[in-house]
C-alpha cells in the first residue's frame, strides 16, 4: 500500500517547499501523539494524509479516485488474509504440583490442540512445591482456546494457566 500513497503524496506536493515542510510537520504531529503499533497503522496514517493533502489543495476529484481504489486494494488484502501469519505462535505458562512430572505431562493435550510446540523454561516455584513449565506453541488455525486451556486445567488440578500471544512470531518456529 506505501508506494501508491507515498506516489500521490509526491505528485501533490510537486516543487513546492512550502506543502513539503507542511506535509513534515504534520506528519511529525501525528506521529508523536500516537505511536503506532502496527505497521499497517503508519500505512493508514499516510493514506489519510495523502487524501486530507489532495483535498485541501483542491484535487477532490484525484481523492475520491484515489480513496475509492486504495479501498479496493484494502479490502481485497484484507479478504485474501495478505501478510497475516499462517499459525499463531503463543507462550502457554502452566503451573503443576510437584508430585506430576513434567516431562510428557502434557504431550497429548498439545499434539491435540498445537501444529508445534516446545519445552523453553521449567522452574519450581512456592519453596518448591510446584512446577511452573512453560512452552512456546503454534496454536492450530481455529480452535476453542477455552477447551484447550480447560483440558490442561483439569489435568493440573485446577491451577494457573495463562496463554499468551507471541509479539515476534516468525522467530519461533521459521
Amino acid at each position: 500500500m506505501l508506494p501508491p500513497i507515498i506516489a500521490i503524496i509526491i505528485m501533490l506536493v510537486g516543487n513546492n517547499v512550502a506543502r513539503a515542510f507542511s506535509i513534515a510537520g504534520a506528519f511529525t504531529i501525528i506521529r508523536y501523539r500516537s505511536i503506532p503499533s502496527d505497521v499497517k497503522d503508519i500505512a493508514f496514517v499516510f493514506f489519510t494524509l495523502a487524501t486530507g493533502l489532495g483535498c485541501g489543495l483542491g484535487y477532490v476529484g484525484i481523492s475520491i479516485l484515489f480513496t475509492i481504489i486504495m479501498c479496493i486494494l484494502i479490502f481485497i488484502l484484507y479478504a485474501t488474509k495478505y501478510s497475516y501469519p499462517k499459525a499463531t505462535s503463543m507462550t502457554l505458562k502452566i503451573t503443576i504440583p510437584e508430585d506430576l512430572n513434567y516431562k510428557g505431562f502434557l504431550d497429548d493435550i498439545l499434539e491435540k490442540y498445537t501444529n508445534a510446540f516446545y519445552l523453553k523454561r521449567v522452574k519450581t516455584i512456592d519453596f518448591g512445591a510446584l512446577f511452573e513449565v512453560v512452552y512456546i506453541i503454534q496454536i492450530k488455525p481455529d480452535i476453542d482456546q477455552k477447551e484447550f486451556i480447560d483440558e490442561i486445567r483439569c489435568r493440573n488440578g485446577n491451577l494457573t494457566v495463562a496463554l499468551t500471544l507471541n509479539e515476534f512470531q516468525d522467530i519461533m518456529f521459521n
